[in-house]
């Protein structure tokens, strides 16, 4: 019997184990198990869960208001990097503009460049814009360090590429007088600014000054169309 057995074969018998908690029934010694047989029992006792079923397992969506927050963010961070470029660029030119006529023009003839309209020419300010109130001048000190904070607030809610223009002029132009009046004679806080644009019938000023007045203007126009800082466009 055990040699018919051999020469004939054993037919596979499915795995039961599991379902009754029966042992499978093995082959006759001497045979060799069916291919079909041995892949059935790996399936059954090696097969691993498949990864996005385990435990611990993250979505593929990830989250949508995450990536909002993140457009946002990077809204408003390219619109502050283009309040400090402008603002870099108006303190650089006063800086420079001033050093090179103080070095150049100071005490000396004013130089003609449109006739008697318009000439540059030197002269030391202790007052405001175009030489106002030249005996206030600690409180003028005083004035532009507030708006260079004011301005650096205003930056935590900028969505707004207008705003983020007039801002840096307004921001550079302080920080272009303000530095004449901590550096400059007669003292720290009290120096005067360098002033020397000098049109027919208009007051003596300097690039300064004009970036101060354009971003100003800016933002007359900017609120006359409703338009805040953070890009909400109101109706009154």
């Amino acid at each position: 019997m055990a040699e018919a057995e051999r020469i004939i074969g054993t037919p596979d018998i499915p795995d039961a184990e599991g379902a009754d908690g029966a042992e499978p029934q093995r082959p006759a010694e001497g045979t060799e198990p069916s291919p079909g047989a041995e892949s059935t029992r790996g399936d059954a006792k090696g097969a691993e869960p498949a990864r996005g079923d385990m435990e611990g397992a993250e979505p593929a969506g990830g989250d949508p208001a995450a990536g909002d927050d993140a457009a946002v963010g990077g809204r408003r961070r390219k619109k502050i990097l283009v309040l400090l470029c402008v603002a870099v660029l108006a303190y650089l030119l006063d800086l420079v503009s001033k050093t090179i006529v103080v070095a150049e023009l100071e005490h000396r003839a004013p130089v003609e460049i449109f006739g008697d309209w318009l000439k540059l020419e030197v002269i030391r300010n202790a007052g405001a814009a175009f030489s106002f109130g030249e005996a206030f001048t600690v409180i003028f000190t005083a004035i532009a360090s507030v708006v260079i904070i004011v301005i650096i607030r205003l930056a935590r809610k900028l969505y707004s590429l207008p705003w983020a223009i007039a801002l840096g002029l307004l921001l550079g132009g302080a920080l272009g007088n303000l530095t004449d009046r901590v550096f400059r004679a007669p003292g720290v806080f009290e120096g005067a600014v360098v002033d020397f644009i000098s049109p027919a019938h208009f007051a003596v000023f300097n690039l300064a000054d004009s970036a101060i007045v354009c971003g100003g203007f800016l933002i007359v126009i900017l609120s006359f169309k409703g338009l805040d800082p953070d890009g909400t466009v109101h109706k009154d």
